[in-house]
């Protein structure tokens, strides 16, 4: 397993580089620039703001500079749309708000996903199972630039239960949390309910029937085990899907989080801000998928990492 980790990390080095340098060159071949959105200035003041930035020098020479600044000093540069304050500085604050979001809405979609999808397995072919799996059906197909506004008017402007944004108190958490979990909870309960009708069918639990176990013991404590390695499959790109995916939620919510700023960033042609999003999310991305595979070599035996 040791060895599986430390391919992993030495293969997360190149893997980086491609999507850094990818995104580098794709940003900058974009059309617009960080300082076209503003009013109109004398071309004495955009050649020195250029100038400032090393925005007028070659394409290669920018990306040495910016290659040089990230490996030797883990510096992304300056924030165009706020003038001193640095691309490190903006994702250490935004950073922390977007991983609540995403571990709360995560935590929501699996209390939620895994009891449906059990449920939808354990009577399958039944009522609850139609149910289950047509909630299920619904939580997908339902976008969640749909699902926020539906929110907000029913439990904000309506019943006045919860805030309408900001990210201040647990009161605020609740409608973005369930705005991002639940269209993940919906996957994970049809992901559940697929693993557990493959493994309640094996002949272990065939066997466990015969000694005499209880039902609810047979479920909960050796199908579920079992059942849950397509969930666990997809908690990695899952999650991270939970960070990108937040940018809608973090913008309508007005939640200021990575995804919030990330969509700024694009807008305004923040060159950095988008390289440091960018690569954070990568980087979050390689790590989860590793995660994920030793979690799933720890629930299924028959798994070499090392093989």
């Amino acid at each position: 397993m040791s060895r599986f980790v430390l391919r992993r990390v030495l293969g997360l080095v190149p893997t980086l580089w491609l999507v850094v340098t990818l995104v580098f060159f794709l940003v900058r071949l974009a059309p617009g620039g960080p300082f076209d959105a503003e009013r109109a200035v004398p071309p004495e003041v955009m050649a020195a703001l250029e100038a400032k930035y090393n925005l007028d020098a070659p394409l290669l020479v920018q990306y040495r500079d910016f290659l040089a600044d990230l490996v030797f000093r883990a510096d992304l540069g300056p924030c165009f749309k706020y003038p001193g304050r640095s691309v490190r500085e903006i994702i250490a604050l935004s950073l922390p708000v977007s991983m609540q979001l995403g571990c709360l809405a995560m935590v929501l979609a699996l209390l939620v996903g895994v009891p449906l999808g059990v449920v939808g397995a354990v009577r399958h072919n039944r009522a609850a199972d139609t149910i289950a799996m047509s909630v299920a059906m619904v939580g997908i197909s339902v976008p969640r630039f749909v699902l926020a506004p539906i929110l907000i008017l029913v439990f904000s402007l309506t019943l006045y239960w919860f805030p309408v944004a900001l990210w201040e108190s647990p009161r605020h958490m609740v409608l973005p949390v369930i705005c991002a979990g639940l269209p993940t909870a919906a996957y994970i309960a049809r992901l559940t309910r697929g693993g557990m009708l493959e493994v309640i069918r094996a002949d272990f639990i065939r066997t466990a029937r015969a000694k005499g176990l209880s039902e609810w013991r047979i479920i909960w404590r050796h199908a579920l085990r079992g059942g849950l390695l397509p969930v666990v499959s997809f908690l990695g790109p899952g999650f991270s899907g939970l960070l990108v995916g937040s940018l809608v939620v973090e913008t309508i919510f007005n939640i200021p989080g990575m995804g919030r700023y990330f969509v700024e960033a694009a807008l305004n042609r923040d060159y950095g801000l988008v390289m440091g999003v960018t690569l954070v999310y990568g980087s979050l991305l390689m790590v989860l998928n590793t995660a994920v595979d030793l979690a799933y070599a720890w629930l299924d035996p028959r798994v070499k990492l090392d093989g």
